[in-house]
């Protein structure tokens, strides 16, 4: 298959097992009910497992905007695919999304708390402060992208930017997994860490369409934090990653 349809595939499969684990702890009358916080950041993590796994060999398993565009700022990923890597994304989440309305329909109809169908989607915050809510989604995503680019950094070497598939998947599948679940456990509180922000527009796209009895608000007021913060946080990633590089570099100079 092409990197498009990698990148579709892999954000697909992401948000399905994700969002999927998120409806079985949250939605009523599911034998996952209640299995709490734990429960939810190891099944994410092994979602970007699986969605890793699929995209790597091709795309390098970006599935993720943010991850994308840092690529692309610090020069390892091309300009001109950027847009399509990041449509078939958004468009990925929002199958994948759909699939777990598809798989937990039933549950999602038994379910009256209108804030817990919208969890099974999209991120919110533990407490409502959109300052605060963007720097945590600026920390989470930094994390993300700055370790990947130290990850990957040295498998690069002799194999030449422009035929390397950079993206989670130049980690192996396992490393990122743990990286994500680390994450979530130490800094998803806050916000959910969405972290990606296809991960959270494309189903809270789907979450206003999609047919469910007392489904309530799918707070777009909410949605611009999960969508720019995580890109900021990429690109800060980015700007570090090279300026450190480049200082090593120097410094190199210095000494030889």
């Amino acid at each position: 298959m092409c990197e498009i349809i990698a990148e579709f595939l892999g954000t697909m499969l992401l948000i399905l097992l994700g969002n999927g684990v998120v409806a079985n702890v949250v939605l009523n009358k599911t034998k996952g009910n209640n299995g709490g916080w734990i429960v939810i950041t190891l099944g994410w993590g092994l979602a970007v497992f699986v969605g890793v796994a699929v995209a790597g060999p091709v795309s390098g398993a970006h599935i993720n905007p943010a991850v994308t565009i840092g690529l692309a700022v610090a020069g390892l990923f091309a300009w001109s695919k950027v847009a399509l890597f990041i449509i078939a994304q958004i468009l990925g989440a929002a199958m994948g999304a759909f699939l777990v309305w598809l798989m937990y329909r039933d549950h999602f109809n038994s379910t009256e708390d209108g804030e817990a169908k919208l969890a099974c989607y999209s991120t919110g915050p533990a407490i409502r402060n959109f300052a605060s809510n963007a720097i945590s989604e600026i920390i989470g995503t930094f994390v993300l992208v700055f370790v990947i680019f130290y990850m990957v950094g040295p498998s690069l070497e002799g194999q030449g930017i422009e035929h390397a598939k950079l993206g989670l998947g130049t980690l192996g599948a396992l490393p990122v997994a743990l990286l994500v679940v680390a994450i979530g456990l130490s800094l998803g509180g806050t916000t959910g860490y969405a972290i990606n922000p296809a991960r959270d527009l494309g189903p809270r796209i789907m979450h206003a369409i999609l047919p469910m009895k007392n489904k309530g608000t799918s707070d777009w007021g909410y949605s611009l934090i999960p969508v720019i913060a995580p890109v900021v946080g990429a690109i800060v990633a980015a700007l570090l990653f090279m300026y450190l590089s480049s200082q090593s570099c120097y410094l190199l100079t210095l000494f030889n």
